[in-house]
């Protein structure tokens, strides 16, 4: 069960639909793969996603994090140790969350093999399936309804819109959305931190007939400690991204009072599961509603945000889609889509199957 040997490299995975938010448009993403053996055979996987402009995480710091002489003191430790191993690699990464989070669901996902048993349920099963949400990004109102056409009819019944550039055209473009489909098709929204405050107070305001579910990260970092200002019904629609990374900042978020009623939960922002778990709990005692989200990633890592995702209580939403617009991934399995709702398989561990 110990350690024998680490394997990390470096991943170009183009994108099928290239796609707009507030700061870049995106159509190709670099993910660094981390594969870690032990003696009987085992191998775990993990995947970094690194984002520079939302952790300060480089892609160059992620690959410098996962070289062997950085991760060689893992090697001959036994993987039933996870628990210490895992709290042992928050300092030497705390500034290369990503890379962090690669390890890290390596480890998860050897230990859970190691039980013989889905991730999900060494963490403590809760959900069974949870549906997630689908991403369009920024668009004129045309390609916006197209691909909202096509979603709805590949099965999906909730809608994640890109928006942030200019509010006057993200509530034209919103009506129009809502308009033209059916009610029971769940919307949210996420301006990227791309409003202030009185453009946020507009959007809601003029959206409020529109069944709009909640607002992600409307302001910048900086800013987001202005929501307390606002009634508890108006913080309760606001989902707290960019200015969640760790346990640190959950619980600056909760003091004095709560800025928002949401926290959106990514694996390469808190540096994976262990952190992330973390989070988890300070929501639940909070009464905070969690939602699990990604960059665009392999499979690897979205299955052990699901793994993670179905295991906490305070779980209500998804928004795990960044596997499907990858032309290429490096493994199968992992998780089952069907008609927008995602659940995990039998397998040991994270169930993903290398294409090797």
């Amino acid at each position: 069960m110990k350690i024998t040997r680490i394997d990390s490299r470096r991943e170009h995975l183009p994108l099928t639909r290239p796609y707009t938010i507030a700061y870049e448009t995106v159509s190709a993403v670099t993910n660094y793969i981390v594969e870690i053996t032990t003696a009987d055979g085992r191998r775990g996987f993990g995947a970094a996603s690194p984002s520079a402009h939302v952790t300060g995480e480089t892609e160059a710091a992620c690959a410098q994090a996962l070289k062997a002489e950085n991760l060689d003191w893992l090697m001959g430790e036994d993987i039933r140790r996870a628990a210490a191993l895992l709290r042992a690699l928050g300092q030497p990464m705390e500034a290369t969350p990503a890379a962090r989070a690669a390890v890290d669901i390596a480890l998860h996902d050897l230990f859970a093999q190691q039980l013989d048993l889905p991730l999900v349920d060494v963490l403590g099963r809760v959900h069974q399936k949870l549906p997630t949400s689908i991403t369009i990004g920024i668009k004129d109102l045309d390609a916006t309804l197209e691909e909202a056409k096509e979603y709805i009819g590949q099965g999906f019944r909730i809608l994640k819109v890109k928006l942030g550039r200019s509010v006057e055209e993200d509530i034209a473009r919103l009506i129009l959305l809502r308009e033209c489909i059916d009610r029971d098709i769940r919307i949210r929204v996420d301006p990227n931190q791309g409003y202030d405050i009185d453009r946020l107070q507009k959007f809601m305001a003029q959206t409020q007939a529109f069944d709009v579910e909640f607002v992600e990260q409307p302001l910048p970092v900086n800013e987001f400690g202005a929501l307390r200002e606002f009634d508890s019904t108006f913080r309760q629609r606001i989902a707290a991204d960019e200015g969640l990374l760790t346990p640190r900042h959950a619980l600056d978020l909760l003091t004095p009072s709560p800025a928002c009623g949401i926290f959106n939960i990514k694996l390469m922002k808190c540096g994976g599961v262990a952190p992330a778990l973390a989070i988890a709990q300070i929501a639940e005692a909070a009464d905070i509603e969690l939602m699990w989200g990604c960059m665009d990633e392999s499979i690897i890592s979205i299955s052990a945000a699901l793994h993670a995702a179905l295991a906490c209580p305070a779980t209500r939403y998804l928004d795990l889609d960044g596997s499907l617009d990858l032309s290429r991934d490096v493994v199968s399995g992992g998780f089952v889509l069907r008609d927008g709702e995602l659940s995990v398989g039998d397998r040991p561990g994270l169930g993903v199957v290398p294409f090797d």
